[in-house]
Formats: C-alpha cells, structure tokens, sequence
C-alpha cells in the first residue's frame, strides 16, 4: 500500500515545493521592486526635482534664443537694405549705437593666481573683447592694472592684442583714472542690489579667477577704496541646480544683453549656460523671497567667479549663434557655478 502511495506523494511534494519555490520567488523580487519605491534622501529629492526642472525649461530657454537669432537677424537684414553702402559691414557698424558705459576689468589680482588660471582670465578678456566690439551697444570697455603674468601670457599667446580697437588697456589701477563718484565695484558680497544701469558710471569686474579661494576680497577693496558697490539681480529672476559663480565674460555678456533688451530676466535666460540649470523664480516651489535672502550671500556679479566657466568658452572670438547653438546641445552638469 505504501509503495502504491508513494508516488502520489512524490507528485504531491514537488507540487508543494514548485509553489514554495514560486512564493519565495515573488517574494524575493517583492524587495527589489519596492527598492525603487523606497524613501530616498533630501539630497537625492532635490536632484530630481532640480532636474525635472531644467528639463521643463529647456524648450522654452531654447525657444528664447531661436527668437533672439531671428531678431538679430531680421536687424541686420534691416540695416543692410537700408543702406545703399557697397561694405556690409560698414553698414552693420554704422548703425551700431555706442554707450557712454563704461565697463572695466579690473586685472590687478595678478599675484592671486596661476599661470593656468591666468590663460583662463586671458581668453574670458578675448570673448568681452569680441562680443564688445560685435554689440549693438558696445561700452567703453577698460582693462585697468594690466601688466604682469597676463601681459606676458598675452604677449606670448595673443600678440595680436596691440591693435585691438575700442578698448583702453592701462597699467594704472582704475581709481586712477575714474572720479570715485563714478565708480561700482559689481561684487556678489554687497549688500546692494542693482536695479538698472546708469550709463553715466563706471562699472569694475574684479578679473579674477581664484576657484573662490578669495572669497569676498573684491567687496574688501571696494570698501577700502571707498567705492560704491552692487551685485547683478540676479536672484531676483534666477534659481539655479549649481553655485552662482559666474565667469568674468559672463557678466560682460549679460550687461550688454541688458543695454540692448532692458529686461535682466531675458539677459540672465540669454547668456547663462544651460548647464547651470537656471529657471525663472516664480517655478520650482520656492518664494522669490527665499531667493532674494540667498542672493545677497552667493550671487552678482564678483571677481570669485570663474571656476571651470572658461574652460567651455576657450575660444577666441566664436559668434553669438554658435555659442547658444552648442549651449542648446548641452547636457546639465552638476558643476560648480555662477555670480
């Protein structure tokens, strides 16, 4: 009887152990499942969120330019028809009006840097000189303190600098040659926030590129010299996935953007990398106030910045369009970033 049974039993245990094995199975995978469903960090949560972001605003940030191209393209479609002139780009020029701004790089932290960093603020001077000189309203632009590593590196790199044309270069410290009432100091330390630009002053970026080892020491000579000090609104239209350092052409580009627009958030949304992620104030969760209280601590426009923002812009003279066109191609990168 027993061996009757027997394989009844054998059929009726590897049945059992067949769904034990398929229970342990589910329930072995039930943890792996719920791995991706399990809390995850503050840190983590932030990421995403931030990335969620940059993401929603990436059609229209690029949206921005292609219009901004189009603009600048239909002006000078504009201008050329309304001039009968032979030379295009005599006539591209003649319409150029010029500001009685005047922007200064102040290069006097020479012995702040190293050689590597000195080639950096090198090419970050080419790249205001060249979107200087192609602006529709072009500044008086200044570079005050000039001599030392940067004079040799230039010499050496870019011999070529002796002809640049609108453009004061001067061994003399700008206090020597501005009235001191003329003066500001654009420091992201300053408690001031510029609310629009005075063409008849002087407005000093500190050129220097230090990976913010120096940090605040542009807001300390300011207030040595005296000198009246803002930082950029920046935090007033702007939230960005990364540290508000901005490169020196950086905040060249944005002050000529705003004389030509006279909107910062279009200027800010125009020049910024993609990279650093930035969205309007008014998106993300976060009150303009909260951005305004971190403003004063971390963004503007100081001489701190710089960090690996030149690195992506060596190049000598690149145009407009095909800076923002490598800019829409570009991948966020957690980075270190912006003032």
């Amino acid at each position: 009887m027993s061996s009757e049974m027997s394989p009844t039993c054998i059929e009726t245990c590897n049945v059992e152990r067949k769904q034990d094995l398929s229970e342990d199975e589910k329930e072995k995978q039930k943890p792996r499942l719920d791995e991706g469903t399990e809390p995850i960090s503050k840190r983590q949560m932030k990421k995403l969120i931030k990335q969620k972001q940059w993401e929603e605003q990436r059609e229209l940030r690029k949206q921005k330019r292609k219009e901004k191209r189009k603009r600048k393209k239909l002006e000078r479609q504009f201008q050329l028809e309304s001039n009968s002139d032979g030379n295009d780009r005599k006539r591209v020029r003649r319409h150029v009006v010029h500001s009685t701004l005047r922007l200064i790089i102040d290069c006097s932290f020479d012995d702040l840097m190293v050689l590597k960093d000195i080639k950096k603020l090198h090419k970050q001077i080419q790249r205001c000189y060249a979107e200087n000189r192609r602006a529709l309203h072009p500044v008086q632009f200044y570079l005050t303190s000039h001599g030392g590593q940067l004079k040799k590196n230039m010499d050496e790199n870019d011999k070529g600098w002796v002809n640049w044309k609108d453009i004061h270069i001067k061994p003399e410290h700008y206090s020597e040659l501005m009235k001191k009432e003329d003066l500001i100091y654009l420091t992201s330390d300053s408690p001031n926030i510029l609310k629009e630009l005075d063409e008849s002053k002087a407005y000093v970026i500190g050129g220097l590129v230090d990976h913010n080892h120096h940090k605040g020491f542009t807001f300390k000579q300011a207030s040595d010299y005296g000198i009246n000090h803002a930082q950029l609104p920046l935090g007033n239209f702007v939230k960005m996935n990364s540290r508000k350092v901005l490169a020196v052409n950086h905040v060249f580009e944005i002050i000529l953007e705003y004389l030509e627009t006279r909107d910062w958030q279009e200027a800010f949304f125009t020049i910024l990398p993609q990279r650093k992620g930035a969205i309007p104030t008014n998106q993300g969760g976060e009150s303009s106030s909260q951005s305004k209280q971190s403003a004063g601590a971390e963004c503007g426009s100081d001489s701190d910045y710089s960090e690996e923002e030149c690195s992506r812009n060596e190049t000598d003279s690149p145009s407009q369009e095909e800076k923002q066109d490598k800019e829409n191609s570009a991948e966020p990168a957690a980075n270190s970033a912006l003032q």
